[in-house]
């Protein structure tokens, strides 16, 4: 065959790359005991049952999902095509009638009939593998399609638990509001009462009102994001927006898991990444273009064929048979650089490809570097913040006391409010950013896309409308290719 036959693409730095950022956050877990980490459903390491719920549905309903499915079933199609190139291509029967009349200058005017019937084979063969080449395209755009149909499991995996963690987050800091505003009113009043009778300035009444105003100004916010974030979720469910009757079991609890042990070597862990093989799959079908380009520049031999029957109502006529069987040739000689630039073009492609694969990786381990150096820094800040809040309430109570006492002013009781405020919203935000960055984690490692090949890629209720229409039961039914447990191309020194 001719054009190149593919090579892997090689990462210089792969081999090397041992993910510091990872190995220090999993060093940490080691230490704690954390088990080894469900890498394939890692939702699962929450141990919340509504999460777990919610993630499975989303990645059986969602409609990119769901059209990355339609894909696959249209990559099986075309490497049907592509397959029936190898037999041959023109199989015709073809048929004529005609029904005439002879005016005659004497006599009656004859009525007739005339019809011919045929058949015609025309098999190119393969000399060049252009065929062949076209094949090896095909499967390798199954097989990306496949890929892509993993990577969209992951995404929207990734996705619904990245939305729930920040509707638990905003239930949480909701909560947190309701109680310094119903706290800061107590003050209110307090100030009220003093100043009415004649105790206090004014001064304490308006500044304790403002932080009150300034509290309750922050609760339709929050409940503002919660309904677009349950919106969100909504919509990764193929549910109109609305709310959502899961959410009530398990209201307020941030979803909470440690890293676990990960005994998979990081290199390995990008090459199996749905995009990074999507991007390798794909040069393996442009480089098997360049031969199909390639072999147009050889001439084409073909065996043609045909039959003809012919036969006319015409008094005295005879029907005839012709029949023939032989070679033919075609050879674009004279191109004007039409197919010579063609193999440019694809080669070009391939290149593009290429360059996108290696841009494609790099992103990948950043990805891995940046969800873990995030989770590292959140899972340090939790502990100092939880001191600080602890610090905070009890400088309120200190605070309210010697206000009481006449020891300090209105305004030490303030600033403990404010400050109590904003380190219960600085605890709440980074344990929700510890939930999503652990979930960023994870789906920048590529977990979560295994258990979509067991699933069908269509409902049955889209199977069966699709089924009205055209032939779809055996390739709605073909079992997907099994999951790799290795990097499917492993990497070679060998560039393009």
């Amino acid at each position: 065959m001719v054009g190149p036959d593919y090579k892997p693409p090689h990462v210089p730095w792969l081999d090397g790359w041992s993910a510091d950022a990872l190995q220090s956050a999993q060093a940490e877990s080691q230490e704690v005991g954390h088990p080894p980490v469900i890498l394939d459903e890692w939702w699962r390491n929450f141990h919340d049952p509504v999460l777990e719920t919610l993630v499975e549905e989303a990645q059986r309903l969602n409609p990119g999902v769901r059209t990355a499915g339609l894909r696959i079933l249209e990559s099986r199609a075309k490497l049907g095509i592509a397959g029936s190139g190898l037999y041959p291509q023109v199989q015709q029967i073809t048929g004529s009638g005609l029904y005439g009349s002879k005016i005659r200058s004497k006599g009656p005017n004859q009525d007739f009939f005339a019809g011919a019937i045929g058949a015609n084979v025309g098999w190119e063969l393969d000399l060049w593998g252009k065929f062949r080449r076209g094949i090896e395209a095909a499967d390798a755009g199954y097989l990306a399609s496949v890929a892509q149909y993993d990577d969209l499991q992951v995404l929207v995996a990734a996705q619904a638990a990245i939305t729930y963690a920040t509707i638990r987050t905003l239930e949480q800091r909701l909560r947190i509001a309701n109680e310094n505003a119903a706290l800061q009113k107590r003050s209110l009043e307090i100030t009220e009462r003093l100043f009415k009778s004649g105790n206090e300035s004014e001064l304490d009444v308006q500044q304790a009102r403002t932080l009150y105003l300034s509290t309750l100004a922050t609760i339709p916010e929050i409940e503002g994001s919660q309904r677009q974030a349950q919106n969100a979720l909504a919509i990764l469910l193929a549910r109109p927006p609305g709310p959502l009757p899961e959410l009530a079991a398990g209201r307020e609890r941030i979803p909470e898991a440690g890293l676990g042990i990960i005994a998979e070597i990081p290199a390995d862990l990008l090459r199996r990444r749905p995009d990074v093989r999507t991007a390798e799959l794909q040069m393996a079908a442009q480089s098997a273009l360049i031969g199909v380009s390639e072999s147009q520049l050889y001439p084409a031999i073909a065996l043609t064929g045909s039959v003809v029957l012919s036969a006319s109502s015409v008094a005295r006529s005879t029907y005839t048979f012709d029949g023939g069987l032989g070679p033919a040739l075609v050879w674009n000689v004279f191109d004007w650089g039409r197919l010579t630039n063609q193999v440019l073009v694809d080669d070009a492609r391939f290149q593009q490809l290429y360059e996108q694969y290696q841009d494609t990786v790099l992103h990948a381990a950043s990805e891995i570097e940046d969800a873990a150096i995030s989770f590292a820094q959140f899972r340090e800040q939790v502990a100092i913040l939880a001191e600080s809040v602890q610090a905070a309430r009890r400088s309120l109570d200190i605070a309210d006391v010697q206000y009481r006492e006449g020891l300090v002013d209105f305004e030490r009781v303030l600033d403990s409010q404010r400050a109590l405020f904003s380190q219960q919203e600085r605890l709440v935000a980074t344990k929700g950013g510890i939930a999503q960055s652990l979930i960023t984690l994870y789906k920048a490692m590529g977990g979560g896309w295994q258990a979509g090949r067991d699933r069908p890629l269509v409902d049955p209720a889209t199977s069966a409308t699709m089924g009205e229409r055209n032939k779809w039961k055996g390739l709605q039914d073909a079992p997907l290719p099994p999951a790799p447990e290795d990097p499917q191309l492993q990497p070679t020194t060998d560039t393009p």
